[in-house]
């Protein structure tokens, strides 16, 4: 007897499924926030000019992969209510191929969320499309007032962000380990109504009051039917550039640029944006629908640096702290310039070339073999020290870019598009046990991610030289 099976469905992959969803949210955002569209054009522009001035960048980008990934990388955010609803984004984020990475907690300056960047991990995805989500969940411990925290907890209780045919796939994927073309595709629109803008609040007009007298923050996530996408960021080469020539489009800046000062060298992560828009919305009522404003989505643009070591990050921070202790940004953007002058000085601290940054261990390079180095190879013993190698032009390093966010800059962003550029330094009150209890997994280190790739590009370059298994000494 013959046996007929079915034939087997090819599934796509999460990087496909990952840059079909950044297209259609993009795309989405665009048509809602006109400006977001603007800031694109002028992206574009910028960096095109600044490829066209400066070639070395352009063969340093070319050499690490990143070129390609430029025009379309994004990264946006969101607020979530509820354990539930952070538990579920895990496992949608999951069929894009993004895995929760790094722990932030914005309470250090007044925001009353915790977080974690979803992303891409491995090089090659990073290459093909870095989208990340920056995915707060909201801190109900934090609300003072126990009868509103009890009010917010009940209306977040009763609503649904999830179209029920997009679990049903997210459960297909995970059962069946991938999604087809066609369920893919169907995955993508029914996933982006979750981010999607909702002009009706789900609250009276008195009951927003009460939640917005107590944050900001906290009417933005408890007021409507779901955490719309509130930025969506695109990647440029000098934000500098971007921040002067964004007043020529009709865009108001934020006052301050966050992060580190302008470099040769960037590091880590610079951010800008323009302040949240007003927008129309209409609460619910016994009366039909009240008129009124909320102010939430924005524009944000991001400058990315190098990625730094534990050691490195420890003086990031030591500098930061020591200009913002020193010179406080005020409501409206009093005192920015004094504090732009104030971080360039103090960071002259940290070495501004990449050779320096590297001998002191103080940030993450990828290693590759010379093609000079693979012809000295043959037939020739080398040395076996990496800085010998280095030195002869034998072994090669790029900068590892900085995938991941900042605290105090996500916060500084948070507070300059919920109404102020002032600068609020608060204690600590990180409870990253109860996010990973809620996340339903542990977000993952992205100092040891920067590290295993280090050193497996090293491996990778030693072995391309002959030089794999021999007892090395430690790079820098």
């Amino acid at each position: 007897m013959i046996r007929s099976f079915p034939m087997l469905q090819a599934f796509v992959s999460p990087d496909r499924i990952r840059s079909l969803f950044t297209e259609a949210m993009s795309q989405m955002y665009r048509a809602e926030v006109p400006q977001y569209g603007m800031l694109i054009e002028l992206v574009a522009d910028v960096n095109a000019g600044c490829l066209e001035n400066d070639p070395d960048l352009r063969d340093r980008l070319a050499r690490a992969g990143e070129l390609e990934r430029i025009d379309v990388e994004r990264h946006g955010a969101i607020r979530l209510g509820t354990a539930d609803e952070l538990f579920t984004i895990r496992r949608l984020f999951a069929v894009m191929g993004m895995q929760p990475v790094g722990y932030y907690d914005l309470s250090v300056a007044g925001v009353p969320v915790h977080s974690t960047s979803f992303r891409p991990i491995d090089e090659a995805a990073l290459n093909v499309n870095p989208f990340r989500v920056f995915t707060s969940l909201l801190r109900l411990e934090l609300i003072e007032d126990e009868g509103l925290r009890g009010e917010a907890e009940a209306i977040l209780a009763k609503r649904r962000i999830y179209t029920p045919r997009a679990v049903a796939l997210i459960e297909r994927h995970e059962q069946n380990g991938g999604l087809t073309e066609a369920e893919a595709t169907e995955f993508v629109a029914e996933a982006l109504e979750t981010f999607r803008w909702h002009g009706e609040a789900t609250v009276s007009a008195e009951t927003y009051k009460r939640l917005h007298d107590a944050h900001r923050l906290i009417a933005d996530v408890v007021s409507f039917k779901g955490p719309h996408i509130n930025h969506l960021t695109p990647r440029t080469l000098d934000i500098d550039a971007v921040q002067a020539r964004m007043p020529e489009r009709g865009i108001t800046p934020k006052a301050v640029i966050e992060g580190p000062p302008r470099r040769h060298c960037g590091i880590l992560l610079r951010q800008t944006s323009f302040k949240a828009l007003e927008e129309t919305i209409a609460f619910s009522g016994d009366d039909g629908a009240i008129q009124g404003t909320h102010t939430a989505r924005f524009g944000e643009i991001e400058q990315r640096g190098v990625a730094l070591t534990a050691k490195g990050r420890m003086l990031y921070d030591q500098l930061l702290a020591s200009v913002r202790g020193e010179v406080q940004v005020g409501a409206g953007g009093a005192k920015a310039g004094a504090y732009d002058d104030e971080l360039a000085a103090r960071f002259k601290a940290l070495p501004d070339s990449w050779d320096e940054l590297r001998r002191a261990d103080l940030a993450f390079f990828r290693y590759s073999a010379t093609p000079a180095g693979i012809a000295a190879a043959v037939g020739s013993m080398l040395p076996s020290d990496p800085e010998a190698l280095i030195a002869k032009g034998y072994l090669a390093f790029t900068p590892i870019v900085y995938e991941d966010f900042l605290p105090v800059s996500a916060a500084g962003i948070f507070q300059s598009n919920l109404g102020t550029d002032q600068q609020q330094n608060y204690a600590t009150r990180s409870n990253r046990d109860a996010f990973e209890a809620a996340l339903g997994a542990t977000v993952q280190d992205e100092l040891a991610l920067y590290a295993e790739r280090q050193a497996a590009s090293l491996d990778w370059a030693l072995e391309a030289l002959g030089l794999a298994g021999l007892p090395l000494k430690t790079v820098a």
